[in-house]
């Protein structure tokens, strides 16, 4: 390993204490069937189908795959989607973005910088009245809700 791998091994420039880095063999003894089928192999859940799509509940939205901080509750909006959707990331170094000419378009894979999860993709430009007019469409099946505790909603 020369010294840029190992810089990035030992979570150099990483979120939240450093890259995780597992084969995906301990990832599929990790996470149940469809969690690895979204976070390791870029799939998606069903429209309508994830336990977060209404969620009003405030926190914080975390990796469902290693626990970093993605979301906060406050950045979330209801674009009618299916899914859920924030407009910004809790940080911007919490997430990469990659260019995916997948399904004969392309568009912009999200996934989650500590541990390469995918987590989504997000769309530019569409004109809803956020902050920056982006639409972070996540699976809800790649996240879970830490709550703050206030019981109030976002």
């Amino acid at each position: 390993m020369n010294d840029a791998e190992q810089a990035v091994a030992a979570g150099a420039g990483a979120p939240e204490g450093g890259r995780v880095v597992r084969t995906e063999a301990e990832w599929a003894e990790r996470l149940t069937p469809e969690e690895f089928a979204v976070l390791r192999r870029a799939g998606t859940e069903p429209a309508w189908s994830g336990e977060y799509v209404d969620t009003k509940t405030t926190g914080v939205y975390r990796c469902r795959a290693c626990g970093a901080e993605l979301f906060r509750s406050q950045t979330k909006f209801d674009s009618r989607c299916g899914w859920p959707s924030f407009y910004e990331p809790a940080r911007s170094e919490a997430v990469t973005l990659i260019e995916d000419r997948s399904m004969g378009m392309v568009r912009t894979e999200v996934r989650c910088a500590r541990c390469d999860s995918h987590l989504g993709h997000v769309f530019h430009g569409e004109g809803f009245p956020t902050p920056t007019d982006d639409r972070y469409c996540m699976n809800s099946v790649a996240l879970s809700l830490e709550p703050d505790g206030s019981g109030g909603p976002a």
